[in-house]
């Protein structure tokens, strides 16, 4: 989610959230690869994100390189479907169907300029990306089964999770990370206090990222206060101070 050395920055972005507002006003928040972004930055408005686009710095990645350290799937390990993985690096261009499985993926205790996108195909256009992100703390993702390439660049190892919820929820969380609910985040009504500009949440119904996932969302400023209900599937903030339970 050292920043001294330089990299070649990814020219691809992605405008992929809407900002719900007391006025109905959308607020895009840009995604840029491999560029450096942190608490708050991924949710800033369009315009604000634009003059960070061209730091061109990288930060520590998370794991070790594409593909080492990935976990294979249980079975006798035969044919296309034994070489598939259920865990991978956090550095690496990967194949859907062929390298990597489609399903639900989590990554935690990722810095500043962790990146991952989904894409329909290998062109590397931005037509190309389904969805992405830049990620702080703990991060899930997706990848459909009509998903073709799974990006990742600077975040900790990626693990596919079952779908059973298990686990002990909190009922506080950092401000930044994106938590399952039920099983890292107990639902209630949760609040934040002292937060600065650039302070995010957003309640979602799944890990795909995509416009349509987003059940509610806001910037905040100052005090915040947000129900994360029981039907919710996932709870995002990003720059924002610890979110403690308050009922």
């Amino acid at each position: 989610m050292s920043h001294h050395a330089h990299q070649p920055k990814q020219r691809n972005w992605f405008a992929r959230h809407k900002v719900l507002t007391g006025v109905g006003a959308v607020v895009a928040v840009v995604a840029i690869g491999g560029a450096v972004s942190g608490g708050g930055e991924e949710d800033k408005p369009a315009t604000a994100r634009a003059a960070d686009a061209d730091t061109g710095n990288s930060t520590d990645t998370g794991g070790k390189g594409a593909g080492e350290g990935a976990e294979k799937d249980k079975g006798d390990g035969k044919g296309k479907e034994g070489k598939k993985k259920s865990g991978l690096s956090g550095n690496g261009t990967y194949q859907v169907g062929s390298d990597i499985k489609p399903g639900t993926y989590h990554s935690e205790g990722n810095k500043l300029g962790c990146y991952w996108e989904r894409s329909k195909d290998s062109k590397g256009d931005v037509d190309s990306i389904l969805a992405n992100d830049n990620v702080v703390g703990s991060s899930y993702v997706t990848i459909g089964t009509g998903d073709k390439i799974f990006k990742t660049r600077g975040c900790k190892s990626w693990t596919l999770v079952s779908g059973e919820k298990s686990g002990t929820p909190k009922s506080e969380v950092p401000g930044n990370g994106m938590y399952r609910v039920g099983v890292d985040i107990a639902p209630g009504t949760y609040k934040a206090e002292g937060n600065k500009t650039g302070c995010y949440w957003e309640r979602s119904k799944d890990a795909l990222h995509e416009v349509d996932s987003i059940e509610a969302n806001e910037n905040v400023s100052g005090s915040g206060i947000v129900t994360v209900t029981a039907e919710d599937a996932y709870f995002k903030t990003n720059g924002c101070a610890v979110w403690k339970k308050t009922g």
